[in-house]
């Protein structure tokens, strides 16, 4: 399948601007009653619980056909003075979508953000007044769990564990996630990290930091995860994380990031290894999708969806090129990888759209659903805005 951009051009350009002066005390009066009031300026204030939270893993082993929303990116312009206008955007149209959804028979049961929360994380004042308000409206009015993996701009871009910029970071990050993870010490958490699992039906979560791509102990915990799940109940395996393994924006295309880097050396061959079914990731402000194939032990023939997802809220990117592969496809030789690039974002920041992702999950198959946001509601990033994930045969 080649390219499928849709021809119109979004006009979020000139038009969120106005909007931002037009709306943005309409949808403050509308997320009042969830955002914190008289927060602490120096203390990052908890997300609160969710309404529904997920049952115990094993009290939801039978559950087959339900749906999630994966997005990223939501960090505003005005970060730390008021709340995040675009995004706040996105979590109407998230809203509107569960209600439809909670109707029939896949409802949406969880949230997954890949990263970037805020501008600058180690600033407690844009948790508080620019992002924890927003997400709360989707714990309690919407009230799924919400689980967010660390972007750089939430806890530095550091790989050193002892930088005081990411401790300041990770120690914010963790205050606003505090109730929606797992806590210290749990089996499906890794202590003092903000790395993490959960499994709902047949399908296993785990997030990482890709921020610190390179840190042993990390890739232990991960590899120990994937290790121990019952694959026969667990037939999707979803990884979300900042940093894609290959994009095509300003962060991809000829320009190989450390964290990249590392997560092309280090993860894409585990999670070969153990089958993971998708990966989840941002870092560049649109949307684009990517498939890698490979022959497992058997010498069949195996696919992972990566789906780059950047457009909530963070000003839009566009396509810049197409990375140099050759020396990924190179070290995986022995497995026969092969790279498509399934979907490619616009060429202008114009052309692509802010936006959020369901995920329809019915048994064995799993299907996409692409929901642009008010300006560019009718973004048809595959000629539709729908995808089906499966195999196809190898030519």
């Amino acid at each position: 399948m080649t390219n499928s951009l849709c021809p119109r051009r979004w006009l979020h350009s000139s038009l969120a601007p106005l909007l931002l002066l037009t709306s943005a005390s309409i949808s403050a009066a509308q997320s009042g009653a969830t955002r914190p009031t008289g927060a602490p300026t120096d203390t990052v204030v908890h997300i609160a619980k969710p309404r529904m939270p997920l049952p115990d893993e094993a009290a939801s082993a039978g559950v087959t056909r339900f749906s999630f929303i994966a997005y990223g990116d939501t960090r505003g312009r005005r970060d730390g003075v008021q709340e995040q206008y675009e995004h706040s955007l996105v979590v109407d149209q998230m809203l509107r979508t569960m209600t439809q959804l909670e109707r029939g028979p896949d409802p949406v049961r969880f949230i997954l953000q890949s990263g970037d929360a805020v501008v600058n994380g180690r600033d407690p004042k844009q948790w508080n007044v620019s992002f924890v308000g927003l997400i709360n409206r989707l714990t309690t009015e919407g009230g799924v769990p919400y689980f967010l993996a660390p972007g750089n701009h939430d806890v530095t871009s550091s790989g050193d564990l002892a930088n005081a910029g990411r401790a300041e970071g990770l120690r914010n990050y963790l205050r606003a996630v505090q109730q929606l993870i797992p806590a210290d010490g749990a089996t499906r958490r890794l202590a003092g990290y903000p790395t993490y699992a959960f499994g709902y039906g047949n399908v296993f979560v785990l997030a990482f930091d890709s921020n610190i791509a390179e840190d042993s102990t990390q890739l232990a915990w991960v590899e120990s995860q994937l290790a121990g799940l019952d694959r026969e109940r667990y037939q999707h395996v979803i990884a979300f994380f900042h940093h894609p393994a290959y994009s095509s924006g300003p962060h991809g295309g000829a320009i190989i990031e450390r964290p990249t880097a590392a997560v092309r050396e280090r993860y894409m061959p585990l999670f070969r290894k153990h089958g993971v079914t998708m990966l989840l990731t941002g870092h560049e402000h649109f949307f684009e999708h990517w498939v890698e194939r490979w022959k497992d032990v058997r010498g069949e023939w195996q696919r992972m969806d990566q789906l780059v997802s950047g457009g909530g809220g963070a000003p839009l990117y566009s396509y810049q090129g197409e990375p140099d592969l050759r020396p990924y496809l190179r070290a995986g030789v022995a497995d026969s990888v092969r790279v498509q690039h399934l979907v490619k974002p616009g060429m202008e920041p114009g052309d692509n759209a802010y936006h959020f992702v369901v995920v329809h999950v019915d048994g064995p198959r799993m299907w996409l659903e692409v929901i642009g946001v008010d300006w560019g509601r009718g973004y048809l990033p595959y000629r539709s805005n729908r995808a089906t994930v499966r195999d196809s045969v190898i030519r």
